[in-house]
C-alpha cells in the first residue's frame, strides 16, 4: 500500500481526534450526548458525543449492521467473498480498507475521519483484532485515528453477542426492533435444541482441527469462543494436552502424529474448508484418525460468528450432524 509520509499521517490523525471531542479511557465525558462503553479489555471508553463515523473489522461490522448501524469503512482478514461473517450482508457502498490479515490502508482510513473503531478483543493475546503483534506498522497507525473498542472474542460467542448488543445500544441502536427480537429468539431455540441433542449423544467425543501443509493444528476449546460455548452446552470436546506456549489457541501436531487424538467426530475449521479438505486428502496419516477414515468430518464455524442469526444457523447444522454421529466410533 502507498502511504503519505508518517508526519502527514500523524497530523491527519490528530485532526480527526480533535474533531471528535473524545477522551481516552482515563478521562471522563459529560453532557447530554456523552458516550461511554466498557470494552473487552476491561477499560471504560468515553467521548463527549456519541460516535457516528465507525470503522469496523469484518465480524464487528456484521454485528453492527444487524443492529442497524452501518460503518463508514470495513477491514477484513481475507477477500470479501471468503469472509463468512459478511455472507449475505449488504456492504455495497462501504469502503473495504483491507482484505489481508495485518493490512489496513491507513491513508484511506484517515480520509474517512472515524470517531470510533470497532473490532473484538482477544484476551489471550491482550490485543484488539487488527492491531495484534505481527500486523504491519502502517496498519497499527489506524488504531491511533480513534478509540478502538469491542467485546471479548475468544471466550464465548454468546457473551460476545451480548457485548455487541451493549455496544450497539450505546451507539443508538434500537434493540427492541422486531428483526433483532426474532433473531435472538431463533438463536435461543437453536441453542436449546443443540443442548438437548448433545445430551442424547452420550459418549460422543469431538475434536476441533485446522490443517496446514506442514502441521495439523488441534484447537484448545477454552480459547475458541464457539468451542467453549459448545463445551458449556454439553459437547465433549477433546482438550489437547500440549498447546503451543507462544500461541495457546492450538496444539501443533506433525502429520506423523496426526492420530494422537481419536475423536468420534472431527470439527474442521471452515474459514477455508474446501482448501482444508484438499490439504488433509494429501496426507497419508490423516486416515489414521478413525473419524477421518469414516468420513465423520463436519465444518466448524471457527472464529467468525458475530450475529444471533448466524449462530442459530450454525447450531442447527451441528445439531443435525450430532444426531447422526456415532458415539461408538472410537
Amino acid at each position: 500500500m502507498t502511504l503519505r509520509p508518517p508526519i502527514v499521517l500523524a497530523a491527519a490523525a490528530a485532526l480527526v481526534l480533535a474533531g471528535c471531542g473524545m477522551t481516552t479511557e482515563s478521562g471522563e465525558a459529560s453532557g447530554e450526548n456523552a458516550w461511554t462503553y466498557t470494552s473487552g479489555d476491561g477499560k471504560t471508553y468515553t467521548a463527549e458525543k456519541m460516535p457516528k463515523r465507525i470503522i469496523a473489522q469484518g465480524e464487528a461490522a456484521a454485528a453492527l449492521i444487524a443492529h442497524g448501524i452501518e460503518p463508514v469503512g470495513i477491514f477484513i482478514n481475507q477477500p470479501l467473498e471468503d469472509t463468512k461473517a459478511l455472507e449475505g450482508v449488504d456492504v455495497s457502498g462501504i469502503p473495504i480498507l483491507g482484505e489481508t490479515w495485518g493490512t489496513i490502508d491507513a491513508e484511506k482510513a484517515a480520509a474517512l475521519k472515524p470517531d470510533l473503531i470497532v473490532t473484538t478483543y482477544w484476551s489471550t493475546e491482550k490485543a484488539y483484532g487488527g492491531f495484534e503483534d505481527g500486523v504491519k506498522e502502517s496498519s497499527k497507525k489506524v488504531g491511533k485515528l480513534a478509540q478502538v473498542v469491542g467485546p471479548t472474542a475468544d471466550q464465548s460467542v454468546e457473551e460476545m453477542l451480548d457485548g455487541f448488543e451493549e455496544l450497539s445500544e450505546s451507539l443508538g441502536a434500537d434493540l427492541d426492533s422486531e428483526q433483532i427480537a426474532t433473531d435472538k429468539a431463533t438463536f435461543e431455540a437453536a441453542r436449546d435444541r443443540f443442548k438437548d441433542t448433545v445430551a442424547k449423544a452420550e459418549g460422543l467425543s469431538v475434536l476441533g482441527v485446522s490443517p496446514a501443509d506442514d502441521l495439523l493444528y488441534v484447537a484448545v476449546p477454552k480459547h475458541s469462543a464457539e468451542l467453549a460455548d459448545f463445551s458449556r452446552y454439553g459437547l465433549d470436546i477433546t482438550v489437547p494436552d500440549s498447546p503451543d506456549p507462544d500461541f495457546p489457541y492450538w496444539e501443533n501436531l506433525s502429520w506423523e502424529n496426526a492420530d494422537k487424538y481419536q475423536p468420534d467426530l472431527i470439527l474442521m475449521d471452515d474459514r477455508t474448508y474446501d482448501q482444508a479438505m484438499k490439504i488433509v486428502a494429501k496426507q497419508p496419516t490423516w486416515t489414521k484418525v478413525k473419524a477421518a477414515e469414516a468420513g465423520a468430518v463436519t465444518p466448524w464455524p471457527a472464529f467468525w460468528i458475530s450475529t444471533y442469526r448466524a449462530y442459530a444457523e450454525q447450531l442447527d447444522i451441528l445439531s443435525d450432524v450430532v444426531e447422526k454421529a456415532d458415539p461408538d466410533l472410537t
